[in-house]
């Protein structure tokens, strides 16, 4: 079906796509607009361990805290900035840098400790070192004989 051409290729294209922009625009509160790109992580698998790396520019040591609870690695990065408009570089006209938190977690098993895994922040990147464990293996499926 042929469509004027005052609604452009499709008329409900054009009418969703400014409430569609309005969302895309919405500002996350630690990276602002960009925060859907942060936390990036790659996963290396060896023949005794996983390497994970995860990008966190910006972050030092003690803005950076690792939990492990049921199973889940949960990596948590908290930024906060201070709310003064001066501060002795003068007065803030425009602020960009955002205070706030990102999240992430991964499923490690439930095998494993606090004392088996390794991390540690260099240059902007949290390098983890999780070591693979064998599942504790059920008992194999067994007969009962039944009397009478």
């Amino acid at each position: 079906m042929l469509m004027p051409s005052i609604f452009g290729e499709n008329l409900f294209d054009e009418f969703f796509g400014d409430l569609d922009r309005e969302f895309r625009h919405m500002d996350r509160k630690l990276y602002g607009k960009n925060a859907a790109r942060e936390m990036k992580t790659d996963v290396h698998e060896h023949d005794d361990h996983y390497e994970v790396d995860i990008d966190l520019p910006g972050f030092k040591k003690d803005e950076v805290t690792l939990e492990l609870e049921n199973g889940y690695l949960t990596v948590t990065a908290a930024k906060g900035l201070d709310k003064d408009e001066t501060t002795k570089k003068g007065k803030l006209i425009r602020q960009e840098r955002y205070a706030g938190t990102l999240q992430r977690s991964f499923y490690v098993g439930e095998e494993l400790t606090q004392a088996d895994i390794g991390a540690k922040l260099e240059h902007g990147v949290l390098s983890i070192n999780v070591p693979k464990k064998e599942a504790k293996k059920l008992p194999e499926k067994q007969t009962i004989m039944i009397e009478g």
